[in-house]
């Protein structure tokens, strides 16, 4: 079969989604990754679904791809054009909840990926591998796939119909001065015009679709890509700022005083905001959120139940919760309602209307109804080589290690120890060749004492990785 297809790049296919970069993701690629979710749609009795696609320079000629061989599969497809994820979620509700997303989110510019619901909910784990092996049947190594010649279209009918589910859900009483940031990814146009129709002063930067990304990756949780939201917020002395991420379902708020608002601050006004209304139901976090989040839930009377990172895993839990879970969050900056509004899926723009229209009831402003939750002395991801070392038995180190120290363990993802003031995790990557590793504390000197605990942990078997714990930033 040729070299090609020995090497047929079987790790594109992720624990919650397709992605890679397009030297591998490639026209031939994307033909036999179509075959393999067509086959996966009419193995569920399915017959029709959309495709849209973000605003990488491939992703049109991709959908186009896509939208061919699910045609030859006799399976009725509809081109919604360029999107945000959370608008294929929406208007795939009239196609069965089915619908194929075009999309690396906030990667590089160098990357594509593929994102798809079947019956409004997102693959299992079990599914995405199956596509990948049904994909491998259908490779043809250096069969020339013709590109097609597309351009990036915009369908205003299908951005009228994600505005009006909107609109029609979030009240504002008065207008509220915002900045928002699309960071060129294909949400901020749809975004813009859904904030100045909620009747807010909007001042847009990137919102225009752009797959060459002059700035940076539509990456919103790396600080130094927040320069520009956080100069415009202080200039036009706004009340907020939101920045979305590639595809749109993700947020990050800047506050009125230019500050950004960690994801765990954000989760606790959510818990607040959903709490008040639903009392005593489960707030669902992942297992790289702060302890003042599960410690925030439990003291608004609500039951905090954590699990492992993945916004489909997110999704799929508050699906089957018949209700007892009525909002979830992730670290990454996802955030879905399930309280009876909202669609159940995670959408940047709709967490950050639900915020506005909150303190807006409450009469205040963003950094006073945050004052209750202070920010943390916490890092970002850490990204770990792991030298080799096969993870699994990396991880079964700490834990053996762990079981000396008075900490309560966690293994829903990777090991977590959580102590009265603080935590730290480890967890395999599910992308590549690393781990990802986190620490949180109630004060600085706290969450260097965390890390050198988990160094110290490893520091003899494992002596590169140890030392890479203590020395990243």
């Amino acid at each position: 079969m040729g070299t090609l297809y020995n090497n047929f790049p079987i790790h594109i296919f992720r624990a919650y989604d397709i992605r890679g970069k397009v030297s591998l993701l490639n026209a031939e690629m994307v033909q036999a990754i179509a075959h393999g979710l067509a086959q996966q749609y009419i193995r569920a009795g399915q017959s029709q679904l959309v495709i849209g696609y973000d605003a990488r320079l491939t992703s049109p000629g991709y959908a186009q791809i896509i939208q061919t061989v699910c045609q030859q599969h006799q399976l009725h497809t509809v081109l919604i054009g360029c999107c945000s994820s959370p608008m294929l979620y929406y208007i795939a509700r009239q196609y069965g909840g089915n619908g194929i997303m075009v999309t690396a989110s906030h990667n590089p510019k160098s990357d594509n990926g593929i994102k798809w619901i079947i019956q409004g909910e997102p693959p299992c784990p079990e599914m995405i591998q199956q596509v990948g092996q049904d994909s491998k049947k259908y490779f043809v190594p250096k069969s020339a796939v013709q590109m097609p010649v597309a351009e990036l279209q915009i369908y205003p009918e299908f951005c009228l119909q994600y505005q009006h589910s909107l609109l029609s859900d979030i009240h504002l009483k008065h207008s509220v001065n915002v900045v928002l940031d699309g960071l060129n990814g294909s949400a901020g146009r749809c975004a813009a015009l859904v904030l100045q129709k909620s009747g807010c002063d909007v001042t847009a930067i990137r919102c225009e679709a752009d797959g060459n990304f002059p700035d940076h990756a539509p990456d919103p949780s790396q600080e130094i890509h927040l320069k520009k939201i956080r100069q415009a917020v202080l200039e036009q002395k706004a009340d907020i700022g939101i920045a979305l991420d590639g595809d749109g379902d993700r947020l990050v708020l800047i506050d009125e005083l230019g500050a950004t608002v960690s994801a765990d601050r954000l989760l606790c006004l959510f818990a607040e905001l959903c709490l008040a209304e639903h009392p005593g139901r489960e707030i669902i976090y992942d297992v790289k959120c702060s302890s003042m989040v599960r410690k925030t839930i439990a003291a608004l009377g609500g039951q905090p139940v954590m699990i492992r990172t993945g916004s489909s895993f997110l999704r799929k839990y508050l699906a089957k919760s018949a209700g007892r879970a009525v909002f979830g969050g992730e670290y990454a900056g996802h955030y879905v309602f399930n309280d009876g509004r909202g669609c159940g899926y995670d959408d940047g723009l709709y967490a950050a209307l639900r915020v506005l229209e909150f303190i807006q009831l409450k009469g205040l402003s963003l950094s006073q109804a945050l004052a209750k939750y202070p920010e943390r002395n916490g890092t970002e991801d850490i990204y770990i080589s792991t030298y080799q070392a096969i993870p699994q038995t990396v991880l079964n180190a700490v834990e053996q290690q762990s079981q000396y120290i008075d900490a309560e363990i966690s293994k829903i993802d990777g090991i977590r120890l959580d102590f009265d003031d603080g935590f730290g995790i480890i967890r395999a990557s599910n992308t590549g060749e690393y781990f990802t590793v986190r620490f949180d504390a109630d004060n600085p000197s706290r969450l260097n004492e965390i890390r050198n605990l988990f160094s110290s942990m490893l520091s003899e078997q494992y002596p590169h990785i140890a030392q890479d714990i203590l020395d990243a930033q």
